[in-house]
């Protein structure tokens, strides 16, 4: 059994992965600061109490020096997570999201520290625009679509060497990363910092690039969390889903107990170490299709409101290839409508307070929101 440390394990992901690992045996410690944003001053009812918490800011190199005595796994989950926040706050997702991880690696190098693995919580968001396809040009990366596509309405992306309408496939992980915001780039950093000083130091690194999770737990107060949390706020408040673009622009939306799944492989498996992982269903997924489900589920009358307009820096579409996490054991689980069904009764009993406006309207004002 494993003494284990988890950054940020007092939230979504991170409170599930504690779960599992107190369920598993392990000894484990939790570093978080409770970020207003998400847990609104508030110590949530689900921590597991088993566990021991240590409360403070992942930027503080004394506390770091402290929280990773005798620990023998780090998952390092501790971030700023918001892609458009990130475009305005720019100071504090860096701060934060690289500075904190550069501590966190200095603590895990110094004299105090014997960490014998690393596990990452990298994003999918560090790719940009997905992968795809054209009739002609074959397999195309394109970078993130101009404003003046935007602005005519025209939603899909185009090849960049010949211009016609490409098709998504599989985004691998060999893709190039273009990150298109702040956060991205953040999530890049801690990724590369990770990999780079696990390498130098001998200690195994594993990054897990997360595709769109959702799942119980997640912060229905929260304008900046995952989208199908955004849509279930608005819901319960009796708003209708507000929809960028034309709404086909898909994702991967992975269940929150397949990300689990994947973290404790990550851990697990030597075959893991050093190397890079997608952590997703690899079914693409509309926008419109989330905000229908919820709907239904919830069985309310409102509709979606597909706005036409677009923010800064969106992608288009962006799947997983799963290949390469499959030869370590991985295997999703959880069917679409099962999650969002799981997701919906944690709703029913979750306090949802609807930020959307307030947060679309300081988008707006910042110029990354189409007036």
């Amino acid at each position: 059994m494993y003494n284990v440390l988890v950054t940020g394990g007092c939230g979504f992901i991170g409170s599930h992965l504690v779960d599992e690992l107190m369920k598993m045996k392990h000894s484990v410690r939790v570093f978080d600061n409770l970020e207003f944003q998400v847990h609104e001053g508030k110590i949530p009812e689900y921590l597991n109490t088993d566990a021991e918490y240590i409360f403070g800011d992942i930027r503080d190199e004394e506390a770091l020096k402290k929280v990773v005595e005798d620990i023998d796994i780090v998952f390092h989950l501790a971030a700023c997570v918001g892609v458009g926040q990130s475009m305005y706050e720019i100071k504090r997702y860096v701060d934060v999201n690289s500075m904190g991880t550069a501590k966190l690696l200095e603590a895990l190098i110094s004299e105090e520290a014997n960490v014998k693995k690393l596990i990452v919580a990298s994003s999918m968001s560090i790719y940009g625009e997905g992968a795809y396809e054209c009739e002609d040009c074959g397999v195309v990366y394109p970078r993130v679509r101009s404003k003046e596509q935007f602005k005519s309405k025209k939603w899909e992306v185009t090849c960049p060497k010949c211009k016609k309408i490409v098709k998504p496939i599989p985004t691998s992980e060999s893709k190039p990363l273009h990150p298109t915001s702040v956060y991205a780039i953040t999530k890049r950093d801690q990724e590369e910092m990770c990999l780079t000083i696990g390498k130098a130091y001998g200690i195994p690194t594993v990054a897990l690039r997360f595709f769109n999770v959702y799942g119980p737990r997640q912060s229905l107060s929260n304008p900046y969390t995952g989208v199908a949390a955004i849509f279930l706020s608005r819901i319960k408040n009796n708003n209708p889903p507000l929809i960028f673009e034309d709404g086909l622009q898909s994702r991967d939306f992975v269940n929150i107990r397949d990300i689990i799944q994947a973290s404790v492989l990550a851990m697990e498996s030597n075959n893991a170490n050093y190397e890079v992982f997608n952590v997703g269903t690899g079914e693409p997924t509309t926008i419109l299709n989330i905000a229908n489900i919820l709907i239904r589920l919830f069985r309310s009358d409102l509709k979606p409101k597909i706005l036409y307009k677009y923010r800064s820096g969106d992608i288009r579409h962006c799947y997983a290839d799963i290949s390469k996490i499959k030869k370590i054991g991985f295997k999703p689980r959880v069917q679409l409508e099962k999650g969002m069904s799981e997701l919906m009764e944690w709703g029913n009993r979750a306090e949802a307070k609807d930020k959307t406006e307030k947060a679309q309207r300081e988008l707006k004002e910042k110029g990354l929101i189409e007036a």
